[in-house]
């Protein structure tokens, strides 16, 4: 019994020693209250225009120290909040113009290409004006292989469209090649760049009022130029010249531009001249084409 009563009083102590405890945070707290509230009653009273005395002085001074120091953290804190706010509106801006200049760069390629692909089509619609309807067939490259890129090509038209070997396939800046193979969908092209050229072809260089006949041999790809050779020595061609299909003993008609005479050299004979011929097309980006339904005959 005795030792409960112990425990009784020692907890009951507890409780009245934590309770005055918080009896006199609950006084201080009031008291700075008050004191913080008659200051600024004091102050607004005093404010005014009238000459104060050094006390009165001494209490406008004090009460606006102590206003300043209540104020410090809350002024803190709002102008933190405040300067979090501009962060994140300037962090939402940053966002929004980042996307928009990506939708830019994606809207810039596709009218690039769209534009590009335009004036390729434009090219082959203009050629399509020189040729007679039952002369030709579009097509468009639909696989190059990299290892190979300036042997061969493969379009999307085929034997059921009417595509035959060794048929001429041209762009609008000139000659490209012939078909070697076809399937009933699709066809490859050997091109002129190819290292692989077994048939050298017949072709004349416009000299002034006359034609020079030569062969086109082969490709110059460290120059990027073709080399038509067979001329004869004392024949005068100038840089400039076109040069074109004959149309003889070989697979394309006659008047098909090569390109243009770019320099004229001797042989290592000092025989006959060797003319280097610079094509206006491309190589390198070829995707739309025409090949020329001619038929071939066999003897």
């Amino acid at each position: 019994m005795e030792k409960n009563c112990k425990v009784y009083y020692n907890v009951n102590g507890d409780y009245m020693r934590r309770r005055q405890n918080y009896k006199k945070k609950y006084w201080l707290i009031l008291v700075f209250l008050g004191i913080i509230v008659g200051l600024g009653i004091l102050y607004k009273t005093v404010n005014d225009n009238r000459n104060l005395t050094k006390i009165e002085g001494l209490i406008k001074d004090t009460g606006v120290f102590i206003n300043k120091i209540a104020y410090a953290p809350f002024g803190f804190i709002k102008n933190k909040i405040h300067e979090t706010q501009l962060k994140n509106e300037m962090y939402d801006k940053y966002l929004e113009l980042k996307q928009k200049s990506d939708n830019y760069n994606l809207l810039e390629a596709k009218r690039q290409e769209l534009e590009y692909q335009l004036k390729e089509m434009q090219k082959v619609l203009d050629l399509n004006q020189i040729l007679s309807k039952e002369s030709y067939l579009n097509a468009t490259v639909i696989n190059r292989n990299i290892g190979v890129w300036y042997d061969t090509i493969t379009i999307d038209k085929g034997s059921k469209n009417g595509i035959k070997l060794d048929m001429p396939v041209i762009v609008n800046e000139g000659l490209i090649g012939r078909i070697t193979k076809t399937s009933n969908f699709s066809s490859t092209v050997k091109l002129l760049t190819s290292d692989d050229i077994t048939d050298k072809i017949s072709v004349k260089i416009k000299n002034r009022d006359d034609y020079i006949l030569g062969l086109l041999s082969n490709y110059d790809s460290t120059n990027k130029t073709f080399i038509v050779e067979g001329l004869d020595q004392n024949v005068d061609i100038e840089t400039g010249s076109l040069i074109t299909t004959t149309g003889l003993g070989d697979y394309f008609p006659s008047g098909i531009i090569i390109g243009k005479v770019k320099q004229v050299r001797t042989d290592n004979f000092d025989l006959a001249k060797i003319v280097e011929v610079e094509s206006a097309v491309n190589f390198a980006q070829i995707n739309y084409v025409t090949v020329l339904k001619r038929e071939v005959v066999q003897e």
